[in-house]
């Protein structure tokens, strides 16, 4: 049954993914955000004066404590999304936290183990699960009239420097394999539909101040046979974010973000697909409806363990290699 009482939900983060959460939430029915939170309450003024939100709070804490909020999103740097994850989950509150949910799987495991005690919505944002673009290949594929043979990603960013993606310093440090790549790894096996049973991985060096690899391959390949190439680099100076090459039986077809063309670059109109074309928006909406509809929502930690597994193995092979 659809509860449909206004869904009040704490918005966590007050970077630029929460600004693009921010923006998305205003434009869903029945949602109001009741608070924000930053990395200073200084911040957390400033973002919610920027957002139209009425109240800025100092912690998670505080929001956690409040009896007006229904759910949150968590839009934090990496480190942080486990541990606020189970705070949410442990306070009684529905969460969706912004990918990666982890970036170990033993946090990861943890998180599950707590929605299933709990019972509550708990999201993560694997946000290709909802680009029109990535939504329009998958109907292809449920009706029967397209199969993946091979998927070919390329997730460049020119980041050699610790910067957000408004340009400003981070807190904290991003990363190939537990962020970038879980995106991929998650979304060919959501569209293939066949679980990754063969994972590889290769890495560039080690940069001697962010600590982290600034280049990285992968190979996957699912038990249906279909396989992916995932190219990823901090390196690259040209076009920035991720494009996909769907090459299938029946086509081949580039998604760009929200955008899809045919594999000689052709537009395909996928307005139609949802009832937007932004993916954070859909993504919300996603955790919006199973919160009012008590179910478990699309792209759920249960659904997407499976990825946080694969980049564990992955992170296994790199280790290894680094030591001998």
């Amino acid at each position: 049954m659809t509860d449909d009482r206004t869904v009040r939900i704490a918005l966590v983060g007050g970077g630029a993914f929460g600004a693009k959460h921010a923006a998305a939430l205003k434009r869903i029915d029945g949602v109001e955000v009741t608070a924000v939170v930053s990395s200073t309450l200084e911040r957390a003024e400033e973002f919610a004066a920027e957002q139209g939100v009425g109240r800025a709070v100092a912690s998670l804490d505080e929001v956690l404590a409040m009896d007006d909020v229904d759910a949150v999103i968590l839009a934090t740097p990496t480190q942080m999304h486990a541990s606020q994850t189970l705070a949410c989950l442990e306070a009684g509150k529905h969460v969706q936290v912004e990918i990666p949910l982890a970036d170990s799987l033993g946090d990861a495991e943890a998180c599950l183990a707590a929605q299933q005690r709990t019972g509550l919505v708990a999201m993560v944002g694997h946000t290709r699960r909802f680009n029109p673009s990535h939504q329009w290949v998958r109907q292809r594929i449920e009706a029967g009239q397209f199969r993946i043979q091979q998927m070919d990603v390329q997730t460049y960013f020119f980041r050699r420097k610790n910067l957000n993606a408004l340009g400003q310093p981070r807190s904290w440090t991003d990363h190939l394999l537990w962020h970038h790549a879980a995106h991929t790894v998650d979304l060919f096996a959501y569209q293939t539909g066949s679980p990754i049973v063969q994972a590889h991985a290769v890495q560039g060096p080690i940069h001697p101040e962010l600590g982290i690899a600034m280049d990285m391959s992968i190979q996957l390949r699912a038990e249906n046979g279909a396989i992916c190439t995932l190219s990823l680099s901090f390196n690259n100076e040209g076009p920035l974010g991720t494009f996909f090459r769907y090459i299938g039986d029946t086509g081949t077809y580039l998604a760009r973000y929200d955008d899809l063309f045919t594999g000689k670059d052709e537009p395909i109109d996928v307005s139609g697909v949802d009832v937007s074309m932004d993916g954070i928006e859909l993504q919300d909406r996603e955790f919006v409806a199973a919160i009012r509809e008590g179910r478990e929502p699309n792209s759920s930690i249960a659904q997407v363990l499976a990825c946080y597994r694969t980049l564990a193995a992955l992170e296994e092979q790199l280790n290894a290699v680094a030591g001998s």
